[in-house]
């Protein structure tokens, strides 16, 4: 009598799980090693320009027990409040693109590119004409105008009578322009009065104290919180809007909902840091590359990711060509710009 080898039982459920779980652990993986990449670039870049600092000397500097009163003047007041303000703009562009990115399923949509920024810095500008000194309102204004041009630029894509993305990305190209314009304009007939110069257009972390901090990191905290709660509605929208509403999604409500949340963190960055373009391109698109496209993921290290880029931005532009700074904006851009084409030139 011949006996037959029993088959193995499998069972896929199980193997479903442990993979799901395998996957769950090396995303987790990813954003703790994210979050010390972030620790590191803020103790360099306190560390790194005329003056070098040793980790010794940025503690008792951070702590202001320092033996060098300019050491803990330089470290404390000046570097430490710069760096973060800096990584919390990074993070605010980041989350902002990545939010605008999954709800017009388009991942060459940033808040630069379609005009959130420019609106933005506008409305910025205009405060700052019409209000002088009180900075406190120009982070509310900031926000105002950004989501009056994300507005702008999605009812000009409707009234085209198409929804496609590329309509939208067309729209936002030329918002972007003519708001850009008038912003310069304003400058150029308000330069008296204006405390602000061209290098702001272009994006500059030079001179944020802590003042600057303080306006920003309410905002932050506030919008971020909300993207990253929203993030089960943001995967819902790259099913498409049929698919999305089939499924409970209120697709008008929630985009106009998370069009609000993306303009109050671009225009909150905008209004302590200027137009800084690129970052809110890269950042998602390098979480998904890490992660995937699990917005309960992505949306955390886009944030991450962000603050990482316009950290290490602005802590080479402060230093390459010492004592000349260049504008954080421009070191973004050549960041940005072949970043950009290669997006433009692959399926990804």
């Amino acid at each position: 009598m011949t006996g037959r080898r029993p088959r193995e039982s499998v069972d896929p459920l199980g193997e479903r799980s442990g993979k799901a779980a395998r996957v769950r652990e090396k995303r987790l993986f990813v954003l703790v090693c994210a979050a010390l990449a972030a620790f590191a670039v803020c103790i360099a870049g306190v560390a790194a320009g005329t003056l070098s600092f040793g980790p010794a000397e940025i503690w008792s500097g951070i702590r202001g027990v320092s033996s060098e009163p300019l050491a803990n003047q330089i470290i404390r007041n000046i570097r430490l409040p710069r760096i973060l303000t800096g990584l919390f703009a990074g993070m605010n562009l980041a989350v902002a693109g990545a939010l605008l990115q999954g709800i017009l399923r388009n991942p060459l949509t940033s808040p630069h590119i379609i005009g959130v920024n420019a609106g933005a810095g506008f409305m910025a500008v205009i405060v700052m004409i019409a209000l002088p000194g009180r900075v406190e309102w120009i982070p509310p204004g900031a926000f105002a105008g950004a989501l009056l041009a994300a507005l702008l630029v999605y009812g000009l894509s409707l009234a085209a009578r198409s929804g496609e993305t590329v309509r939208i990305i067309l729209a936002g190209v030329a918002v972007s322009a003519l708001l850009s314009a008038l912003t310069s304009g304003l400058m150029f007939l308000n330069s008296d009065q204006l405390e602000v110069t061209y290098g702001w257009l272009l994006g500059s972390l030079s001179g944020r104290g802590w003042s600057y901090f303080n306006l920003l990191w309410p905002y932050s905290l506030a919008g971020i919180a909300a993207g990253v709660a929203l993030a089960p509605k943001v995967n819902l929208f790259s099913l498409g809007d049929e698919i999305g509403s089939s499924l409970g999604l209120r697709v008008p409500l929630y985009r106009v909902v998370l069009l609000v949340v993306a303009s109050v963190l671009a225009g909150s960055a905008v209004s302590v840091a200027g137009t800084i373009g690129f970052v809110g391109l890269m950042a998602p698109h390098l979480a998904r590359l890490m992660v995937g496209n699990d917005y309960r993921y992505s949306l955390i290290l886009s944030a991450m990711l962000g603050g990482i880029l316009l950290a290490v931005s602005d802590t080479l532009a402060r230093t390459l060509f010492q004592p000349v700074e260049l504008s954080v904006g421009i070191v973004t851009a050549v960041l940005g710009a072949p970043f950009f084409l290669f997006l433009l030139f692959t399926k990804r």
